[in-house]
């Protein structure tokens, strides 16, 4: 839109909305006036602050909420002189609301004003409004500073945060509702990156220790996903004395979900304190979630196998947790037994081929003569994907014949997949094995009287005739 055609149209319109019979109408005056006001006239820019200062005075409540939501936008257009004056007396109104989910809103204007004021500004008048918002006698009020405590420190810098912040944060993290806990400990590592060791340690600790035996495991749950960063922080003494029996606390909890937030971060803990003090109260943690009855708990633990294998290396991972990833090909549930598959593949890519020759390729083809044919076809899919990362030789000599026996199964399932795993052999192997060995299989399978199975062979031999016409 052309500057005259803002002012000729688009102010006169957002006046308009304002001064609208309907609240609807003011709600949606309030987005509009960052757009509006830096191309007006001074005399309008005066105009245009005066009417926003009402509709932060408006009778209905929701216009009040779209005030306050828009304030950090409409404050970042307006000169600096009047930033101090007319802003800041517009968002003391809003923190004074008797509404609360108007004050709520008003702690995001906390964070996007103090961006825009001087440091001494910032302390003047926001600071005091975080402390008094902290305390406040609606809940949701404190979870939204809980929240936004980190942007507000950043906002007011260092030394007020450390006077006057972390007063505040501790209450928050001791506050009567679990919703304002979970906030609060969600944040406990970034606060602690503001604050020099000594601090943490003297006034965050004693309250992530009383939080790790929160009576809601969604607020242990929140601390356990965030604990880990402290680490790096505090330094490996303070880690090794004062973190390490709370994460050993948090990995024996009865909720799957917290234990499972602290292995998924292990590697900041590692860091700093190496794995053998981790390992020994690791191992029986993550046995009883592998054996977990929700099946997601165990597909989340699968899933974090690959990152526990390149921490713990290879000769502690064959000692423990090599028979628990063949055990998960044999579950019950698929996505447990897809799961599996692809972690022998990653497995396979961390520790090398000749590693997975030993460990991993045996113990799979093994269980090809499984008398039940879900659990067959769970060997087809890793031997698929194992496949590619172990090269043409393996797959030649240990592989491919697995796959030409089972393609006599009397299970039609197992036959058209089968075809697939032949089709995704062919660019692995040379020519003159997909001559000599894959295409007599697919041409045979070809032949089946099952439809699918014809399907997926006709396929895998088109593959074929596709790879000899562009060589």
């Amino acid at each position: 839109m052309k500057e005259n055609d803002l002012v000729d149209w688009f102010i006169p319109l957002v006046k308009r909305l304002a001064a609208g019979e309907w609240f609807t109408a003011r709600v949606s005056a309030c987005g509009l006036f960052h757009i509006a006001y830096p191309s007006a006239s001074d005399t309008l820019k005066t105009e245009l602050r005066s009417i926003y200062s009402q509709l932060c005075q408006d009778d209905m409540p929701m216009v009040r909420r779209a005030a306050a939501t828009n304030l950090g936008k409409f404050a970042a257009t307006v000169e600096a002189a009047h930033l101090k004056s007319d802003i800041m007396s517009m968002f003391e109104d809003l923190t004074q609301d008797d509404q609360d989910s108007v004050r709520l809103l008003a702690v995001e204007g906390c964070a996007a004003l103090g961006k825009l004021l001087e440091p001494q500004d910032c302390v003047a008048h926001i600071l005091p409004v975080i402390v008094n918002f902290s305390q406040d006698k609606s809940w949701r009020v404190r979870y939204m500073v809980a929240n936004q405590l980190y942007e507000l420190c950043e906002a007011v810098g260092p030394e007020p945060t450390r006077t006057d912040l972390v007063p505040a944060y501790v209450r928050l993290l001791r506050d009567n509702e679990a919703e304002v806990r979970i906030a609060a400990a969600g944040k406990v590592t970034k606060f602690c990156r503001i604050l020099n060791p000594e601090l943490a340690i003297q006034h965050i600790l004693p309250c992530v220790k009383e939080l790790s035996s929160d009576s809601s495991q969604h607020v242990r749950s929140a601390l356990a996903s965030v604990i880990m960063g402290m680490a790096p922080v505090l330094g490996k003494d303070a880690t090794i004395e004062q973190l390490l029996p709370i994460f050993l606390s948090l990995l024996k909890d009865e909720f799957p979900d917290v234990r499972l937030n602290i292995i998924s971060k292990l590697d900041q803990v590692n860091q700093v304190i190496g794995i053998d003090l981790l390992s020994q109260s690791l191992l029986p943690a993550i046995v009883e979630l592998a054996e977990d009855r929700h099946w997601r708990v165990r597909l989340a633990i699968i899933e974090y196998i690959p990152l526990l294998a390149s921490q713990l290396g290879v000769g502690f991972f064959d000692d423990k947790l090599g028979a628990l990833c063949m055990q998960w090909l044999q579950d019950k549930v698929y996505s447990i037994r897809d799961a599996a598959a692809n972690n022998l593949k990653r497995l396979a890519e961390e520790f090398g081929p000749e590693w997975a020759m030993q460990h991993i390729v045996p113990q799979v083809l093994d269980m090809i003569n499984n008398p039940h044919y879900l659990y067959r076809m769970t060997v087809l899919r890793a031997i698929s994907l194992l496949a590619p990362v172990m090269g043409s030789e393996i797959t030649c000599s240990k592989l491919l014949p697995v796959i030409v026996t089972a393609s006599k199964d009397r299970v039609p399932n197992i036959k058209f997949n089968v075809a697939k795993v032949l089709q995704s052999m062919i660019p692995i192997v040379d020519q003159s094995v997909v001559e000599k060995t894959i295409r007599p299989s697919l041409v045979e399978l070809s032949e089946d009287p099952d439809v699918d199975v014809r399907f997926f062979a006709n396929e895998a031999l088109q593959s074929i005739d596709n790879v000899m016409m562009s060589s």
